[in-house]
């Protein structure tokens, strides 16, 4: 497998052109499914693993892999498929999700595909909450399916959701309740991990599904006529999103004379220096990488009372 990940640092420039590349692989079936080579850092055959007891029936142990032990998940388990056996081979995909390094196993690793943004489509109308697809893509008269990982990663390790007692005293009721921010993010686990953090706040917000929906929003709040500062707060966007990326998104709102002023903050479980350089390439305000609600609060009170002092001044 050394061949199919030989340039993927090469690869990672297609990020901020409304690109990326997939992983195509299969889970015991005929169905070819995809996770953005972005967020992988190895596929190899999957080496022997260490049986954990008591953990979750999705883990099916951990592999040493250069001097690192990491969670090995059954892949097809997490989206409800049957378990794949332990002789078939299997490969191991090691990523990296939200500051965390595992390895999911798949049956076969078929090949790496460039796609553009615009041509990955948010899941058919229907699939319902209980859906593992974040996305889908066509090749080859073949629908391919995006898997949400951040749901996967989020119903087999707990998140911590709440907000510090000490983050809330920091933030004044009266102030809070005057913010609107609008949150882009195509996965459903994220929206509510950020929403929920908004609430904590006593912070309304507005959600859109991808960067196209959300520049939409942005343009019909400015056409209406009321100042867009007094609209909303900020933009909170996370990166990867079918028909049109987060970096897009930014550069979009910091193009456009009635949007460019508005304050963006990327939130992302991708992470790296390429990360950060290309966050600062389309203007984004800062980022800040998925998911510590903590951390995510404190960006937003920085947010909300540095525009008070600006008003203020």
């Amino acid at each position: 497998m050394a061949g199919v990940m030989e340039g993927v640092n090469q690869r990672t420039q297609l990020v901020g052109n409304n690109r990326l590349e997939l992983l195509l692989f299969h889970l015991g079936g005929r169905q070819r499914f995809g996770i953005n080579v972005f967020k992988i850092q190895e596929v190899m055959q999957c080496p022997p693993l260490t049986h954990i007891p008591k953990s979750h029936p999705v883990i099916r142990g951990v592999a040493h892999i250069r001097g690192k032990t990491i969670p090995v998940m059954d892949l097809g388990m997490g989206i409800g498929r049957p378990p794949l056996a332990k002789d078939c081979g299997c490969f191991l995909i090691v990523t990296e999700y939200n500051r965390s390094t595992q390895g999911f196993m798949v049956s076969s690793v078929d090949r790496i595909i460039n796609a553009n943004w615009e041509n990955i489509l948010p899941p058919p109308a229907g699939t319902g909450r209980s859906s593992y697809m974040t996305a889908v893509t066509h090749l080859d008269n073949e629908l391919i399916e995006i898997i949400d990982v951040e749901k996967v990663l989020a119903e087999v390790s707990h998140v911590a959701t709440e907000i510090s007692e000490e983050v809330r005293q920091g933030a004044d009721a009266v102030q809070m309740a005057l913010q609107h921010v609008l949150v882009v993010d195509d996965s459903g686990v994220a929206r509510n991990q950020i929403t929920n953090t908004l609430s904590q706040l006593g912070i309304q917000s507005t959600v859109a599904r991808d960067g196209r929906e959300g520049l939409n929003i942005l343009k019909g709040w400015a056409a209406d006529g009321k100042p867009l500062s007094e609209r909303v707060t900020m933009v909170i966007t996370d990166v990867e999103m079918p028909e049109m990326d987060g970096y897009t998104f930014t550069a979009e709102i910091k193009k456009d004379p009635l949007l460019k002023d508005l304050y963006v903050l990327m939130h992302t479980s991708l992470s790296g220096v390429f990360n950060n350089a290309m966050v600062e390439k389309v203007g984004a305000d800062k980022f800040v990488p998925k998911f510590k609600p903590d951390e995510l609060a404190r960006a937003v009170l920085e947010r909300v009372k540095g525009q008070a002092m600006l008003q203020a001044a």
